[in-house]
């Protein structure tokens, strides 16, 4: 397998479609390089997965550079995006060219993503003009989820259908190579689809999207809980936990560790 560039995710749009996990570890990585998979998120959702925050909101520059660093140890094959943290590019474009630069060129990503719209433009233009490839994010942005006052779907409404537009628009022309959608009705995601160039990833808004993305905590069933937009190909929880009480029940009737497991 190649190394998947900027470019042969630019031109998949149309032609085949793109496939994106999350992922937080060496390990992990490893097995996702004996994939076809096209891109790997370093996603500011480690704060919830990993370090068991309630939002992602507590995650660092320095979470973003550790945990990529990681994930770029194991994964040679797969084009590596990583999540700019909140605040690490809201508060000026310095801030965003400084942070950006930093999960580059410490954690040795391929490209970042920042959420936002028209609102950050700007930015994303300043960042693509240096030479950093960035991807978007619209629909719900969990960064500012206490604004809007929780996870909400997106784009039911015409005015909130134009907005996405115009945001997309937006984004494609400051320069993102791709965007996410996040919790978009189908039909609206399509639409979205449609009317740029540029691949749109999604999670949670059908499957008009050229992509798609998931937490790799939740597509493996690593929790009870269960999310509408996600699909649990494994139900690692419950596997996890037998294996678990299996081990605590032959260590303590002694039969772990046995004669093929002693020197």
């Amino acid at each position: 397998m190649n190394k998947k560039s900027i470019s042969a995710i630019m031109n998949q749009k149309g032609q085949k479609k793109l496939t994106m996990l999350s992922c937080y570890d060496y390990s992990m990585a490893k097995i996702f390089d004996t994939t076809p998979l096209d891109m790997i998120l370093i996603g500011d959702s480690l704060g919830n997965v990993f370090a068991g925050h309630e939002s992602t909101l507590p995650v660092t520059v320095e979470d973003i550079i550790y945990h990529t660093r990681a994930v770029k140890r194991g994964a040679k094959n797969a084009l590596i995006v990583s999540d700019m943290p909140f605040l690490s590019y809201q508060a000026s474009i310095e801030d965003a060219l400084r942070n950006a630069g930093r999960i580059m060129k410490e954690g040795l990503a391929d490209a970042v993503k920042l959420e936002g719209g028209a609102e950050i433009a700007e930015t994303i233009y300043r960042l693509t003009s240096a030479g950093i490839p960035v991807m978007g994010h619209i629909g719900l942005q969990p960064q500012s989820v206490h604004q809007v006052g929780g996870y909400k779907i997106i784009g039911r409404t015409e005015g909130e259908i134009q907005r996405l537009l115009s945001n997309a628009k937006a984004l494609e022309d400051a320069g993102c190579f791709a965007f996410v959608m996040e919790l978009v009705p189908e039909a609206t995601a399509k639409r979205v689809s449609e009317a740029v160039s540029i691949p749109t990833i999604g999670i949670g808004a059908g499957a008009g999207c050229d992509g798609q993305v998931l937490v790799i905590n939740d597509m493996l069933g690593m929790s009870v809980e269960n999310f509408k937009h996600n699909k649990k190909f494994l139900h690692l929880f419950e596997d996890i936990q037998g294996a678990v009480n299996s081990y605590i029940s032959e260590v303590e009737a002694g039969t772990f560790p046995g004669p093929e497991n002693s020197f």
